[in-house]
């Protein structure tokens, strides 16, 4: 005959949960042990303290509400998974639709001297381009910022506009000097 399960918990598995609650208590502060030990003591009766403990010991055992909302998010996802290999091929040729039109030929790379240390986001950074410019968001191929320093790309009519409004512009605290990138 099997073991006996306590709500779908082995007596191995009982025994391990006993034996980590065992250890938690050893290390935890002893004042604060003694606290509730002292409220377990005031109301709980001497006769049905074991039972009392027994009772602690299962619901400890069981999953939270959240474990169980987790593993049934889980086991939601599992189908979606076995479609991975679909959505990677459907993502190769996002992708590789985006690396066709992202730059176009005859784009130029302009090279900003502010960057992240000057709390520069390309968010900031192409709104300020679009204003300064007068030229919308799809104008911009790519913005990188690095630390000190930032790169755009655009076509070579827009990064000449740049070149000549945003030099000697203070930018975040700092006198950006732009010049074309050497890339």
């Amino acid at each position: 005959m099997e073991k006996e399960e306590v709500k779908g918990l082995s007596e191995e598995e009982l025994t391990a949960r006993i034996a980590t609650l065992m250890q938690g208590m050893k290390s935890a502060d002893p004042v604060e042990v003694e606290r509730v030990r002292a409220i377990v003591r005031k109301n709980v009766s001497f006769f049905e303290r074991s039972a009392f403990a027994a009772y602690l010991l299962m619901n400890a055992s069981k999953p939270s509400a959240r474990q169980e909302r987790k593993r049934e998010r889980e086991k939601a996802e599992k189908p979606e998974r076995a479609d991975k290999s679909e959505k990677q091929e459907g993502l190769k040729e996002t992708e590789s639709q985006k690396a066709e039109k992202a730059i176009p030929a005859g784009a130029k790379t302009i090279y900003i001297d502010v960057g992240k240390m000057k709390h520069l986001y390309p968010k900031d950074l192409s709104k300020r381009l679009q204003a300064e410019l007068g030229i919308t968001r799809d104008d911009i191929y790519m913005i990188r910022i690095h630390d000190k320093y930032s790169f755009v790309t655009m076509s070579e009519e827009n990064c000449q506009k740049a070149i000549e409004k945003l030099t000697g512009q203070d930018i975040n605290g700092r006198i950006a000097k732009v010049a074309f990138s050497n890339k």
